[in-house]
């Protein structure tokens, strides 16, 4: 995606208190995008279309900022509907500004936050203080292989994945480059795109391991 101008942040509209009260904020401001369904997680990445008034606005002030959203599940269908109390933090790490306003973005999941308050705030999105959870360092523990392998066997089964939608799913979803997304499109059979999405996986993972690397 390219990149776009965003207006100016809501610098002098936003009310820092809670509601029904003048407490200081002593938790993290973060700004709310509240999408049944939209799951973000940390280290995993999120492209969304927004094209709501208060969410193109809620985009152009993150772009003006910092680039930080916090995506919540709601937990009810009321106009202001409730929120669960977890959510996670993601940066824009791209955008594309449409010229009728609307954005396509790819959030990247920073780390979870759990909600404190909900603050008075002029702004047409909703935003909260919260706690944000630090990251643990390193990587994770890798899942024993036992485990791995009944993950991938019951996905599998739950998804009903036959060989076309696993192919294309991984192509869609893996981190790639650029050139190497557009050699999977030109793969002229199906077979042929699962033997580059297994080079190219094989080739990243190394890339992982020895340093940043890209196919041209």
């Amino acid at each position: 995606m390219g990149s776009g101008s965003a207006p100016p942040p809501f610098d002098d509209f936003v009310l820092l208190k809670a509601e029904g009260g003048n407490e200081a904020v002593t938790g993290q401001r973060i700004s709310l995008f509240p999408l049944a369904g939209a799951l973000l997680l940390p280290g995993a990445h999120l492209p969304l279309h927004i094209f709501e008034p208060r969410y193109r606005a809620l985009v152009s002030d993150a772009l003006a900022r910092d680039r930080l959203i916090g995506m919540v599940q709601p937990c009810d269908n009321e106009p202001r509907p409730g929120l669960y109390s977890v959510g996670c933090l993601g940066r824009i790490v791209e955008f594309e500004a449409l010229e009728d306003g609307r954005y396509n973005i790819i959030l990247s999941g920073l780390a979870r936050f759990r909600i404190l308050r909900e603050l008075d705030v002029a702004t047409p999105f909703r935003q909260v203080e919260a706690e944000v959870e630090p990251q643990p360092e390193g990587e994770p523990d890798p899942l024993a292989p036992v485990m791995r392998a009944a993950l991938e066997q019951e996905a599998r089964r739950f998804a009903e994945l036959d060989d076309v939608a696993l192919v294309n799913g991984i192509a869609q979803v893996a981190p790639f480059d650029v050139a190497s997304k557009q050699a999977l499109l030109e793969a002229e059979s199906l077979a042929e795109r699962a033997e580059q999405a297994m080079q190219l996986m094989q080739f990243f993972g190394m890339a992982d391991r020895d340093g940043p690397a890209t196919l041209q």
